[in-house]
């Protein structure tokens, strides 16, 4: 009994020196899809916007950079129950990229039993438009000339999304589709992980469209893999796709706006979270994190705690609503 004794408080005496390396370990910022998305490039402008703050200090991270992991799988339900399982559920220092479409998953209950309030809403980073591509050498030109396309041979247009029927970039088209008439039934989709997927299966030509994300555009684009047809904002974007025509210019009228921002685990200390959320509010105010936004394809959306947590909640009702009339939830 004194042996086991002992060996108990040694262990007690061992756990403030645990909490306070967990409590050190270096800023993570988890990508729940492969290399190369919007996700991606969420951690990468939180990256970027802590740098410059000395925000991982200031959040009680070590000083080193923030790293950046990546947990494809489930378009997001892998990263998601990984986050909120009894294993990483208090991290104080893990941030989760989500979007909109993180929202969408949620509200259609493809993370499970999961709901908006199992996990604590940091920041919303910025904001995002999807958008409609082709490749730079597709036969389509305009909006107008897919929309042709679809109508008379459907099954031979490829269209790369990321995620299955029901996901955000599966509802952008479909709602394009039945815009114009188009049961979109008939039109054939290719389900990836993430938005980098889909564009290197489209420069593979493994599809010929990608219904995506501004962001994700804005990097392709530029670098003239690809064409975009049609951006879905009320009206045209600044910055490389400033020449891109709306949908609604082109006769469509369907918008689809994006936010894009981080979360953390459910049971993270009140005050690491505090930390993290003035933190994200002070490094969002200056001048270069406004410029790396834009450099990063997003527009200004700043939201953080209870305020993101409120709009969060709101989204995910009204995807909900979206979700039913489409007939994608029973």
């Amino acid at each position: 009994m004194t042996m086991l004794r002992s060996l108990f408080l040694s262990l007690l005496c061992l756990l403030p020196a645990v909490a306070a390396a967990q409590a050190l370990a270096p800023a993570e910022c988890v990508v729940p899809s492969k290399p190369g998305g919007a996700m991606d490039l969420t951690c990468k402008l939180a990256k970027k916007g802590l740098a410059q703050e000395g925000a991982a200090g200031v959040a009680g991270a070590a000083a080193s950079p923030m790293r950046i992991s990546y947990l494809p799988g489930g378009i997001g339900a892998v990263a998601w129950h990984s986050m909120v399982s009894q294993r990483r559920r208090a991290e104080p220092n893990t941030l989760v990229a989500f979007s909109g479409g993180s929202l969408l998953n949620l509200a259609q209950g493809k993370f499970g039993n999961a709901k908006a309030g199992d996990v604590r809403w940091v920041a919303a980073l910025g904001a995002d438009y999807g958008m409609i591509a082709v490749r730079s050498d597709s036969p389509y030109k305009t909006l107008g000339d897919l929309i042709a396309a679809l109508r008379q041979h459907p099954d031979t247009v490829l269209i790369g999304v990321s995620g299955t029927i029901g996901s955000q970039d599966w509802l952008k088209m479909a709602l394009v589709a039945r815009h114009v008439g188009i049961d979109p039934k008939v039109l054939r989709f290719v389900a990836l992980e993430g938005g980098g997927e889909v564009f290197t299966a489209m420069q593979a030509d493994y599809v010929q469209v990608v219904s995506g994300d501004t962001s994700e555009a804005t990097l392709n684009a530029s670098a003239n893999h690809a064409r975009v047809l049609a951006v879905l904002s009320e009206k045209r974007l600044p910055g490389v796709l400033a020449g891109v025509p709306t949908a609604r210019e082109q006769g469509v009228d369907v918008v689809w706006p994006i936010i894009r921002g981080v979360w953390m685990g459910p049971q993270v200390p009140e005050a690491d979270y505090q930390r993290w959320v003035a933190t994200f509010d002070r490094a969002m105010a200056t001048p270069q994190f406004a410029e790396w936004r834009a450099q990063a394809g997003l527009y200004p959306f700043a939201l953080t705690g209870p305020k993101l947590t409120a709009y969060v909640r709101k989204a995910v009702d009204e995807y909900a609503r979206q979700a039913t009339e489409l007939g994608l939830m029973r």
